[in-house]
């Protein structure tokens, strides 16, 4: 079970694969992804997300959070939701939350405030953060700093910076998401995974968004995670087995609660 490889972040639950989910599965078992981790949107997702850990428990794990871009003038009754949650049933991190100012920045504060909830959520229960940033670094940054005298732990997801950012966030003691923007010719994240330590990497498909190439454009799934790791893998002038020991071994030290 060395080179088995985890998908940290894929949102199989979503209606995009209601009419082949189980056959998606399927694919992603045969090629190696033997667990997937699905990150929480807000409320409205999260039945059908407990639905698909129920019918894969085995396979399928999920997070408990409120999504940056689902922050709203409501998002005190949304982070009671998130709180409920926790109380009833094990979750395996705390997220995908974060601050994204991309869409739509009226709601900076709020969307700070949301995040500062959840990482005491983290801090509370002993889970790992899965931080979503996007155009947000700073931001992000600001809210952490906070938060500095505490052990945190987790992952930036779709990690698309440079390499000082890079350096930035792995010497906090977080994981870089890869994703499919690695395979991506002008994304400079070939530069940034040659100079970071694979000790450093988990990776990840964002399912159903950011398929990589040679299926870009297409709907993603966590099949498709072996060209991630074949890029991977390329970039460092190693074997794919090699990327898939290290980020499943890199995986399982942040989702420390997975029983393997």
């Amino acid at each position: 079970m060395d080179h088995f490889l985890i998908d940290t972040h894929a949102h199989l639950y979503l209606p995009d694969f209601d009419v082949d989910r189980n056959e998606t599965m399927q694919r992603s078992l045969e090629l190696g992804v033997q667990m997937i981790m699905l990150p929480n949107i807000d409320r409205s997702s999260i039945g059908s997300m407990l639905d698909l850990a129920r019918r894969f428990p085995h396979n399928c794990f999920p997070m408990m959070g409120l999504h940056p871009t689902s922050v709203r003038d409501n998002y005190l009754d949304e982070i009671e939701t998130v709180k409920s949650e926790l109380k009833n049933r094990p979750y395996y991190a705390i997220g995908e939350t974060g601050i994204d100012l991309h869409w739509d920045t009226r709601y900076i504060n709020k969307q700070c405030l949301a995040f500062e909830e959840q990482i005491k959520l983290a801090l509370q229960y002993e889970l790992p953060v899965v931080i979503h940033a996007r155009k947000s670094f700073n931001e992000i940054f600001e809210v952490l700093e906070g938060f500095k005298n505490n052990t945190i732990t987790g992952i930036f997801h779709a990690f698309s910076g440079d390499t000082s950012l890079a350096e930035k966030i792995t010497g906090m003691g977080f994981k870089l998401g890869i994703g499919g923007i690695v395979t991506f010719k002008k994304s400079g994240l070939d530069e940034v995974i040659r100079n970071t330590d694979l000790k450093h990497i988990v990776l990840e498909t964002d399912s159903p968004y950011l398929a990589p190439v040679p299926v870009r454009g297409k709907r993603n799934e966590s099949s498709y995670l072996h060209y991630i790791a074949e890029s991977v893998a390329h970039i460092k002038n190693t074997s794919a087995e090699e990327v898939a020991h290290i980020t499943t071994q890199n995986a399982l030290s942040v989702f420390n609660k997975l029983a393997v």
